[in-house]
């Protein structure tokens, strides 16, 4: 009987996933968003293990997510910012933040919803380019595909 070859979907996700797919590595990143900059801060209000959270800052600077701000020479410390690359890793966050609050079993109970800077409730909303319409599953196409979204999400 001829072994059956599978090949995963070649997909930038499961790059990105390689880099933030992990809980501290996220929660890191949360962190750094929220303004906490400092190691023991970011231990502090993500609950990481020391090692493991070192293990996870060092695989996003090295990824270009955080750069190192070095606060003290005697002895050496550094902070951690934000890169382009992790600030636009917000709208994401905020998508993952509002998926968990509703439907994540034993999600605490969620504080006030974040507000966009004019003062209004944010919702996190992907929406194409081109038309500005919200992106939804049934409207999707994958590249190469044929066919309309319609027929696609039909034939699913």
């Amino acid at each position: 009987m001829a072994k059956r070859t599978v090949s995963p979907r070649e997909c930038s996700l499961a790059s990105a996933l390689g880099v933030v797919g992990e809980k501290w590595a996220m929660l890191a990143v949360r962190e750094v968003c929220y303004g906490v900059h400092r190691f023991d801060g970011i231990v502090h209000h993500t609950g990481a293990p020391r090692d493991v959270l070192a293990a996870r800052l060092r695989t996003l600077v090295d990824a270009g997510v955080l750069r190192k701000v070095r606060y003290s020479e005697r002895p050496p410390r550094d902070e951690y910012h934000l890169t382009e690359a992790g600030a636009e890793l917000a709208p994401a966050l905020l998508a993952l933040m509002d998926w968990g609050r509703r439907w994540a079993p034993g999600a605490p109970e969620a504080r006030p919803p974040l507000a966009h800077i004019c003062g209004a409730p944010l919702q996190p909303v992907v929406s194409c380019d081109a038309c500005g319409d919200p992106v939804e599953m049934r409207t999707l196409v994958l590249p190469g595909s044929l066919g309309s979204p319609e027929s696609s999400a039909a034939a699913n």
